[in-house]
């Protein structure tokens, strides 16, 4: 212990020495957690509409003012043909064509039945879906609206009483912010100590440890441990970053969230630390660790729910802590999940610790 203790204050002495390093560990995460989640918002509330009316009658003048009041869409344009309102997606300046034909009123009336005509910009799927949903639920509420005018009756319908549990809000923040303040600690973590071994390659230090009778395992300990702790005060500003800025409140236990965190900083270090014995130069650790982060962001259900993807995404993704971590943290801070919840989670991690530590310890080589 007293050789692992002498190492801790080598690497702490060189952690502060070096200028860079610090602004990286604490002033790159609160940047990026205070502008990623005001970017990351699958929030459909601005669609571009275009709309085509060759009818101008009142009916057609109340449609078209009811589907603007919503403040969903945003009118581009008023057309009198679909070819000239086809410019506009074809400009990018519209994302939906609303088409109502001529004698839209009298037919209504008359025949007591009409069509309209709804042209959607399918190119971005997600806002595609969801713009044509809603300009066809404000349709079909305009219909309503007509036939009770009419009859004085409103048609039967289904009433469906919605029960938002956990984020009655529906704020997408609340979502976001947990899944990218892991997101951050995976770039902390996992970068800085890949290029950690690597750094003593280059500059020649790591022939003088070599002929030490320093053992493998308090040499990976002396690397880890001081960006675990680091790791666990971004953690830390995290956190305070969701209560004072976002509004999150973890619903669960604070001293459980860290627990998972200690956890799986060991895991992640324990990655960095494998791809930096294996390495070189500083470079090569760099874009091997940029190349396994990426994967793990993508294929961790930070943007797209895991169940959404094919079978084998799917294993890749179990296959990763990453994804376990996002979705404990997840739980905890808005389901307030409790530890027998999320054991599954916390053996997953354990293992990966283990199995990542144990292999850098193995791969490390002192050759005197």
């Amino acid at each position: 212990m007293r050789t692992l203790r002498f190492l801790l204050q080598k690497e702490f002495r060189q952690i502060f020495r070096d200028r860079s390093i610090l602004p990286m560990i604490f002033l790159m995460p609160t940047i990026q957690l205070l502008i990623l989640p005001q970017a990351a918002d699958f929030d459909v509330r601005s669609i571009t509409l275009a709309v085509v009316d060759q009818d101008h009658s009142t009916y057609s003048r109340q449609l078209v003012s009811k589907v603007l009041a919503t403040g969903y869409f945003h009118l581009t344009g008023m057309e009198t043909s679909y070819q000239a309102a086809l410019r506009y997606v074809e400009q990018d300046r519209a994302d939906l064509i609303l088409q109502i034909p001529a004698g839209f009123e009298r037919k209504l009336v008359r025949e007591n039945a009409q069509s309209l005509f709804v042209a959607i910009d399918a190119i971005n799927g997600s806002k595609a879906s969801i713009g044509g949903s809603y300009l066809t639920s404000i349709i079909g509420d305009f219909n309503n609206q007509i036939r009770f005018k009419w009859t004085g009756q409103m048609p039967s319908l289904l009433d469906i009483v919605y029960s938002h549990w956990y984020n009655p809000t529906k704020n997408y923040k609340n979502y976001m912010v947990p899944g990218i303040l892991v997101l951050l600690l995976t770039l902390v973590g996992g970068f800085l100590s890949a290029l950690n071994i690597v750094r003593e390659k280059e500059i020649g230090t790591i022939e003088q440890i070599n002929v030490t009778p320093i053992r493998k395992w308090e040499f990976i300990l002396g690397k880890l441990i001081p960006f675990w702790v680091l790791g666990l005060v971004v953690f830390t500003l995290g956190l305070t970053i969701a209560r004072f800025v976002y509004g999150i409140i973890p619903l669960g236990s604070i001293p459980l969230l860290y627990l998972f965190a200690g956890v799986y900083l060991i895991a992640i270090l324990g990655f960095g630390l494998l791809i930096s014995t294996y390495s070189q130069t500083q470079l090569q650790a760099m874009f091997v660790a940029f190349f396994f982060i990426m994967i793990f962001t993508l294929m961790s259900g930070l943007f797209t729910s895991t169940d959404s993807m094919p079978f084998w995404a799917r294993v890749l993704s179990f296959l990763t802590p990453v994804t376990h971590f996002i979705e404990v943290v997840r739980m905890i801070v808005l389901k307030g999940s409790t530890f027998a919840e999320v054991r599954n989670q916390f053996g997953y991690l354990v293992l990966f610790a283990v199995f990542l530590n144990g292999w850098a310890i193995l791969n490390y080589r002192k050759t005197s």
